[in-house]
């Protein structure tokens, strides 16, 4: 069986690429889930692993839809291979049945981490930086006056969160923090 597996980041964004060229490839059922893939349950994934048998092959648009890290990438091969399936990345063209396959998996996936832990270097040297000339990062404080009106207004036990979130403009979690000191 030809089992494919779709992901985007976001709800916004559109999986019909990658289904389209599943689709031309032959994929029989496919797997599309729409949500980060830095996190680690990934409910379709899972569902995937759990159909594909020994002699399957997996077919992903392309392995950064498929792995959160080349770690998790090559962790998923792994059980694929000792399952006996098959994994195929048509952006990359990857045939992991064949041993070219599976060292350019092994390469392109050590450069995307490498990449990746790149844009966290610059990142974390950008707001180093950043802080050497005072600037602060993170989320502005709530505004005080703000905070004690909701304080107030939670108090006199006349409104309900929802609503006293809707006058202040101050979150509920910043209200239930505050109540708390």
């Amino acid at each position: 069986m030809v089992i494919g597996y779709a992901r985007t980041s976001t709800e916004k964004q559109a999986l019909d690429l990658q289904l389209d060229a599943l689709e031309r490839h032959g994929v029989e059922v496919v797997f599309a889930e729409k949500m980060t893939g830095t996190k680690a349950d990934r409910p379709e994934l899972e569902k995937l692993k759990l159909k594909a048998r020994t002699g399957d092959t997996v077919v992903v648009y392309a392995l950064s839809r498929l792995g959160r890290s080349t770690k998790d990438l090559l962790e998923l091969v792994d059980y694929f291979d000792a399952h006996g399936i098959i994994l195929i990345s048509l952006k990359e063209a990857i045939d992991t049945g064949t041993p070219v396959g599976r060292l350019l998996l092994t390469v392109l996936g050590a450069i995307a981490q490498f990449e990746r832990e790149l844009i966290v270097q610059r990142t974390c040297d950008g707001l180093e930086a950043a802080r050497a000339r005072g600037r602060k990062g993170g989320r502005p404080r709530a505004d005080s006056k703000a905070v004690g009106k909701a304080l107030k207004l939670y108090d006199a036990k006349t409104h309900s969160v929802k609503e006293i979130v809707a006058l202040t403009g101050v979150s509920s979690a910043t209200l239930y923090r505050a109540l708390k000191k």
